[in-house]
């Protein structure tokens, strides 16, 4: 679970550092006192750990893989053409053994962070001046892996810059080679016009289809959530299933920039092919948010 230490820079070589750290589940699950082992990584932008779908685990000792957005917000670096990747080895026996091993830049297509990254006035709204954070410095939650027994899978997703002057959903599936070092599978920016998607969180299904839901908006739309989709067959770099409305926005917010802090998908292990996704939205006349839940299952799953 990886935290930040702060987002100021520390000093002349140091931009930012960030705690990553692991708990002992096996313990935790009996009730017993457990322990944490965690590692620093500096000059990091917002870290993510990958996060297991389904019911095939990965191999017994196998190294979490953790991804962050290339660039660097605080240096005024917002473009970037690599994904960064650690490999994060625990023992328990002997902690000092313990390690990140990373990055490891992979090279994916060139992109700039939406809005040139967080805590900027982004997405605008009808009827205010306010504009919305985009988050576009970080890679969002989820960073989902899948293990489908031929290979293994993870999906990552970003919000970027797109030419036609919105926002647009960069995703990514790596595949773990023999090494479990992920490599580019296939990519695809998701942007079907000059609107803004962004702050997304991806789900693969037990059929190796990636759904991703996201937030929408941009004037004359209030901010609201969909959800677009690819089945594994699929030609690459393509979310071919139509894009779905789950909550359509009724009113701006304007009371800070801040949006959402984040949306989330997650796997039912009922079927293991219904993906449930989470967002907000604000009601007509509303101040606050309001919570839209919907699950989505894929055809030729279930």
């Amino acid at each position: 679970m990886p935290t930040s230490t702060g987002d100021n820079r520390i000093s002349d070589t140091i931009v930012t550092q960030k705690h990553a750290c692991v708990v002992d589940r096996t313990k935790m699950l009996k009730g017993e006192p457990a322990t944490e082992q965690c590692v620093i990584i500096e000059n990091v932008n917002f870290l993510n750990n990958a996060d297991v779908d389904g019911r095939r685990l990965p191999p017994l000792g196998a190294p979490n893989v953790m991804m962050a957005a290339g660039g660097t917000q605080l240096d005024k670096i917002y473009e970037a053409s690599t994904i960064d990747a650690w490999q994060f080895h625990v023992d328990w026996t002997d902690p000092a053994n313990t390690k990140a091993v990373g990055p490891t830049k992979i090279a994916v297509a060139p992109y700039r962070y939406l809005c040139d990254g967080q805590l900027t006035n982004c997405v605008p709204q009808p009827g205010t001046e306010r504009r919305l954070d985009a988050q576009g410095d970080k890679i969002m939650a989820r960073l989902v892996y899948r293990n489908l027994g031929d290979h293994e899978s993870i999906v990552a997703v970003h919000s970027v810059n797109t030419a036609a002057g919105g926002g647009g959903v960069r995703w990514y599936e790596f595949r773990l080679d023999k090494a479990r070092a992920p490599q580019l599978y296939q990519q695809g920016t998701y942007a079907p016009d000059a609107l803004y998607r962004w702050m997304a969180s991806p789900a693969i299904d037990r059929r190796g289809n990636i759904g991703i839901g996201y937030s929408f908006g941009g004037t004359p739309h209030y901010a609201g959530q969909r959800f677009a989709a690819r089945l594994a067959s699929d030609p690459p770099g393509v979310l071919t299933l139509r894009e779905a409305v789950l909550a359509q926005g009724e009113a701006a917010q304007t009371t800070t920039i801040r949006w959402e802090d984040y949306s989330q998908t997650a796997i039912d292990p009922s079927d293991d092919c219904t993906i449930w996704y989470v967002g907000d939205y604000l009601k007509r006349d509303a101040t606050t948010y309001s919570t839209r839940i919907g699950g989505f299952r894929l055809p030729g799953c279930g």
